[in-house]
């Protein structure tokens, strides 16, 4: 049980790049994420904090794997590294491959129809980057 007492974490939309997130957590390749702080301002939510714990939930929304907040930093777009682009599991090799995945992203038709507009992405659009530890992959789960 206790699957209701942490708050959820959705990677992108549910489908193959939700489902390649995922595993990537599950590996171990990705110990880092990214969220446009546009949409946390829509959704009313708020950012994030160090210490805090999800459940990341798969395409079928069961929780896959708990995580722990390690480092959480709002930040321009323009100061993600490059450690930080390969923390993100998705193998970029630099933080320009980076940019454009996340631009493409938060461009995308899904972003857009749930802000109401596209948003403008550049150099001093703030993103939420965290940092996380996996706390324990869910076993009931499976591949």
């Amino acid at each position: 049980m206790g699957h209701d007492d942490l708050p959820t974490l959705e990677l992108a939309f549910p489908g193959p790049e939700r489902d390649r997130g995922v595993a990537a957590i599950l590996s171990g390749q990705k110990t880092a994420l990214t969220g446009l702080l546009e949409i946390y301002e829509h959704a009313s939510e708020a950012v994030p904090v160090t210490g805090q714990r999800f459940w990341v939930l798969d395409s079928e929304g069961r929780p896959a794997v708990t995580i722990e907040l390690v480092d959480v930093r709002v930040v321009p777009m323009k100061e993600i590294d490059d450690d930080f682009a390969r923390a993100e599991g998705r193998g970029y090799s630099d933080v320009a491959e980076w940019r454009a995945a996340h631009e493409e992203f938060f461009r995308s038709d899904g972003v857009s129809e749930y802000l109401g507009h596209t948003p403008v992405i550049d150099d001093d659009t703030l993103v939420v980057a965290e940092r996380f530890r996996v706390v324990e992959p869910d076993g009931s789960a499976g591949p």
